[in-house]
Formats: C-alpha cells, structure tokens, sequence
C-alpha cells in the first residue's frame, strides 16, 4: 500500500510555514544569529532561535483554554498550519493517529523559573504527546518516538509502516525541540559547538551550531486524501545501530551503509535512481567522515548533497522532520538547496556536496540522519509514478 504526502509545515527561525522557510533557504538565507549574551549561555553563541513573539502571537489566535509550554505551542502550531493546508484530514478521525518525536521535550521545565509553573508529569514525552493529541481531540493514544538525533526520520518510517499495514488512514508526524541552558551546555560540555555559524562537510569545520524548530508531516495511504498533483511517496526507510560509542559514531560508517542499503532495497531502487541526498552534516569530524564514508560505500558519492545544518541549525528531533519537508519541497520546484558555509571539502572520500543553490530533476531523494549511541538511520521519498 502506497503512502502518500498530504500535507506538511515548518516553524523554524526561517518563517512559519513551509514555503516561507524554502523561499529563505534558496535565497540562503541562515536563520542562526549571533548572541553576545543570552539565556542558554554563559558564553558568546551563535544560536537558531525561532520568533517568541511571532509564535505568541500566532498562538494567541487559537483560544486555548489553557496554558501550554513554549514546546507544545510549537508542536500544536505546527499541527494546525498543516491542517489547514489540506482540509481533507480529519484530526479527530479514530483512523488518524498522532506520532510524536523530540529528543528533550520539555526540557526546559527543569528551570528555576518554571519548575512551579507546570506540573512535573510534562517532563514525560508521552504527557506531552497525550497533551497535544487531546488539544486536536484526537480519540487515540499517540506514539513517542525519541531516539536521539535520528528520532524525526525514525517517526517517519513508523508511520510509514503503520500506514502500509492498514493500521490508520492518516498520521500527523510532529517533531519539535526547543533550546534550553540544558541542552546548550550538555552539547558545549562534549567541545562539540562551533564559535561560528557550522560549516558542514568543510574542511574547516569546528563543530555544531544548535537551533530549534517544530515540523510537521501529514502522511495517508488514501490517494483521494492529497490534494498536490505532485504526489510524493515514502518508498522505503530502515534503521540500523552500529554500537560504536555513547556519542560518537562508527568510523568506518558501516552502521549508516547498512540503514542506506535497506532503505533502497525497500524502495526497489539503485544508486543510480538517487537524484539528491539530504546528508545529516552536523559540522563536525567524525559525523562528516563517517556519512562521506558510508555514502560512497553506498555507491552515492556522485549523487548531489547537502546539509541544512548552517542555515536551521542542529534542530535534534525536529530535524530529520523538517529537513525531510526541505526535500519535499526541493523535489516540488527541481531544485537543491546549496550548503550554506560550504566552500572547500574537508572529508576524505569526495562526496559531491552542493554548494550553491541549483536546479536538476528530482524524482527519488534520500534522507539520511546519525545521532548518538550509533543510531542511523535512511528514507526514500519518490514522486508517484
């Protein structure tokens, strides 16, 4: 059974929809800014933080009948603006289900300031999924799906699965992470962030830039349901964990060669079918190393890349969920995004990184993402037919 695309959104430091974020994005645009001083750090920061006000505003417009955390504002904006972009789904549907991935959740509850203000069940990922699913009156109980930095593409083939199985007829896949002291200083203990905007796959790459960001994609496997002409289907997508370390990733990139070649055995492709790869490009050493490894061991180090990490930063849940609404859109206009901040390869295998953006006909595009603990993991999306 075919899954389709029905809909999608991005909130992001790029704008509040998707085609407000790609328009950026061509035009490459970094949503990442420089802060001097702020609440996530003690030290000079270059930061992807999306509109506070922008995002109260737009809140403000639903008349909630209670207080939501800044996260789960984000999660239910994201949610609503996709809905809205395809009338056809009904939320409240019994055979409409909510998948829901993030990595810290609501995190920043553990401040001092806010530790009164909500109640300490919303620190459990799957409160806040019940939270957002009964704000939509949706009757099922959602799925959590948090695995690192893989945990939006892992949501995508979950429901992907579900969907083929004729378990739903439609799932809202969200994911949203937020920035928070905790989060900023856990990545800058590890030496892990780059005192610049990132520079993916770059030979003078010094690590990380962190943002935040809400995605939405509204997946079914009713045809009638898509209003795009332009139907986009997942194909195929698979995980794999190579156990190299609690943080750093196989050297060798076996574990993500291994989550490639399932994802194009299920999507009945080769190689040589992949139009364009929307790499994980973290900016850092060993991330970079390992995917230009594992993509030409795949046989893809000729297929056109990038990473969206320099212009949203590293998003860690929301990620493989907006930047697979990147590809989404970069497949609708025929058009890839170049790397932002990319000037001269700095991997050993010459993987061919996009640098500028550039037109090419994109009818099957891959999406791979890594995270810690040597989670991997890939998905295909195909237009139909």
């Amino acid at each position: 059974m075919k899954v389709f695309v029905a809909a999608d959104n991005i909130i992001s430091p790029l704008g509040f929809s998707s085609s407000e974020n790609f328009e950026n994005l061509k035009q490459m645009k970094s949503g990442i800014q420089f802060f001097q001083t702020s609440e996530f750090s003690v030290e000079p920061i270059h930061l992807g933080i999306v509109d506070q006000n922008k995002m109260e505003d737009a809140f403000k417009k639903l008349n909630a009948k209670q207080e939501y955390t800044k996260l789960e504002k984000l999660s239910i904006l994201s949610i609503q603006n996709a809905l809205e972009e395809n009338k056809n789904i009904d939320i409240k549907n019994s055979k409409t289900l909510i998948v829901f991935s993030s990595t810290k959740g609501n995190i920043d509850l553990l401040q001092a300031d806010l530790k009164t203000k909500f109640s300490k069940k919303k620190l459990f990922l799957w409160e806040t999924a019940q939270t957002i699913a009964s704000f939509f009156g949706n009757p099922n109980k959602p799925f959590v799906v948090s695995n690192a930095c893989i945990s939006g593409v892992i949501a995508l083939i979950l429901a992907k699965r579900l969907l083929s199985e004729n378990k739903y007829e439609n799932i809202v896949v969200v994911g949203v992470d937020i920035l928070s002291h905790f989060v900023v200083s856990g990545f800058q203990s590890f030496k892990a962030v780059s005192n610049e905007i990132a520079k993916p796959y770059d030979v003078e790459r010094t690590g990380i830039s962190l943002g935040e960001a809400a995605g939405t994609i509204i997946l079914t496997n009713q045809q009638k349901n898509v209003q795009d002409k332009l139907a986009i289907t997942i194909n195929g997508g698979a995980s794999s964990n190579d156990a190299n370390h609690i943080s750093g990733p196989s050297r060798t990139g076996d574990g993500l060669l291994l989550a490639i070649e399932k994802a194009l055995i299920e999507s009945n492709l080769k190689p040589a079918e992949i139009d364009f790869i929307s790499g994980h490009g973290t900016a850092t050493s060993f991330n970079d190393e390992m995917e230009a490894l594992a993509i030409t061991d795949a046989h893809l180090q000729t297929v056109p890349m990038n990473s969206l990490k320099s212009y949203f930063g590293h998003t860690l849940g929301a990620a493989g969920i907006i930047e697979s609404i990147v590809t989404l859109e970069s497949m609708r206009n025929n058009t890839i995004i170049g790397t932002y901040n990319f000037k001269t390869l700095g991997t050993s295998k010459p993987v061919k990184i996009a640098a500028k953006t550039e037109q090419a006909q994109l009818n099957n595009c891959l999406k791979t993402a890594a995270g810690f603990g040597g989670c991997n993991a890939a998905i295909v999306f195909s237009k139909n037919g």
